[in-house]
Order: structure tokens, then C-alpha cells, then sequence
């Protein structure tokens, strides 16, 4: 049964929210991204103060029915299960779960090469941890991350991470390669001979026609320097 779902994250950026935006896009579903909405803000913050119910500590989460559900991986377990984006085995659901908390591992590594020492300080106020940091995630963290995704790929036996049918775990990982794109496009070019199946799953991807469609649209926020990925020239040496 179809309902109108309503998704609670910062309206200027992309971040965590992006990963549920693409599986809610992908299914065709109806939602409403409440923050980017007149007082939307205040809506947002009013949920995660309440003092009965189950607040959520942060966003992004979703408010399906009765339902509120906080943490990206957690959205998106309920959302791949109601639309198709997971299977339906349990041990199937269980291990792209696994994947996606594998990838939220990685989007936190990708966000600490540019504040090491914490979000509270500015980029400026850590740029040499930064760089440092960043070095280290390029020497051994990608390579790391991207060569697990891509033996996965080559072992599924079709064009997705677990074989034929697409998951959520695709969406993300699309998100991940545009994302570095974005942020490091001279490491990429370099990087990316190293990872064919990925680059061929994020092209995959990107022609689906509800994500084309999604990725043309004011809907799609643009990656800027205030999300997870950000571009800095000198950490793109």
C-alpha cells in the first residue's frame, strides 16, 4: 500500500538524506522532503525534541504513517523492503543491510578527510590534519572500500552487487562514485582504471530512467562545500 512519506533532513545539502532520496526516487514513491518546505526547518526540529514517542537523534529520518525512522542504513532496510529494493529472504535482506552499514563506515572516512579533528572546527582551522588524513585515505582506505565493492561486483553473477536485481545498496554506491567524482575528480581519473565494475554500476545507475529523471531535476541538490563531499583543491593534489 502506497502512502505519502515525509523525509526530515538539512535542505541545503546533499549528505546522508541523498542515500534515502535516491531509493525513494528510484521507487517511484510519494514523499515530501519536509525541511525544504516553508517552516519545514521548524517542523524538523520539533520532532527530534520531543519528549514522547521515539525522537530521532538526528537526521536524516522518515516519518512513514505512525512510523519514524532514524539512521540512513535503517531507512533504507525499511524502504528496500516495502518497494523492492531489498530481497526478500531474510538472509538476503541481512546482507545488503551489512552492505549498507559498510558504506556508512566509508561515508564517515570520506567526511573525515576534510575535518579530521571534528566537525565544530572550519575546513581552515585543520587543514594540515586534513591533508594528512586524506593522504592516508587515498593510500590505503580507498583502495580498501572500493576493492571489496568491486570483487563483489565481479563475483555476483549479474550487473548489481547481489546478482540481477537491483538493491538499495546500488543507489548508495552510485552516490559514492558520483560523490568522489565531485570532490577528488583529478584522484579519480587516476583511480578509476582500478575499479571498472563500480564506474559501470554507477553508469547503470544514472540511466535508470526514475534516477535520470531525479538527477535532472530541482529535486537533485548539487554537491557544494558544505556536505560530505567537498572539493578542495589542495587535497586533490
Amino acid at each position: 500500500m502506497q502512502m505519502k512519506y515525509e523525509l526530515y533532513y538539512w535542505p541545503n545539502i546533499q549528505g546522508r538524506g541523498e542515500y534515502v532520496r535516491l531509493a525513494l526516487e528510484e521507487a517511484g514513491a510519494d514523499y515530501v522532503d519536509v525541511a525544504r518546505q516553508g517552516n519545514g526547518m521548524g517542523a524538523m526540529m520539533r520532532m527530534m525534541e520531543a519528549k514522547t514517542g521515539t525522537p530521532p537523534f538526528a537526521p536524516p529520518f522518515l516519518k512513514a504513517g505512525k512510523l519514524v525512522i532514524g539512521q540512513t542504513a535503517n531507512i533504507l532496510s525499511y524502504l528496500g523492503t516495502r518497494h523492492g529494493l531489498a530481497p526478500k529472504a531474510e538472509a538476503g535482506r541481512l546482507w545488503v543491510h551489512q552492505l549498507q552499514l559498510t558504506i556508512a563506515d566509508l561515508v564517515l572516512e570520506i567526511h573525515d578527510t576534510h575535518h579530521p579533528l571534528g566537525p565544530s572546527l572550519y575546513y581552515e582551522d585543520q587543514k594540515g590534519p586534513a591533508k594528512r588524513r586524506n593522504e592516508e585515505f587515498w593510500k590505503e582506505r580507498v583502495p580498501k572500500f572500493a576493492g571489496y565493492f568491486e570483487r563483489l561486483l565481479r563475483n555476483s553473477g549479474g550487473a548489481h552487487v547481489t546478482g540481477r536485481r537491483l538493491t538499495y545498496v546500488d543507489l548508495s554506491l552510485f552516490q559514492i562514485v558520483s560523490g568522489l567524482r565531485y570532490a577528488f575528480p583529478k584522484r579519480m581519473r587516476a583511480f578509476e582504471p582500478a575499479i571498472p565494475g563500480l564506474t559501470g554500476l554507477h553508469d547503470r545507475v544514472a540511466a535508470r530512467p526514475n534516477i535520470k529523471a531525479y538527477l535532472a531535476s530541482e529535486r537533485r541538490i548539487a554537491f557544494n562545500e558544505d556536505g560530505i563531499f567537498r572539493h578542495y583543491r589542495e587535497l586533490d593534489a
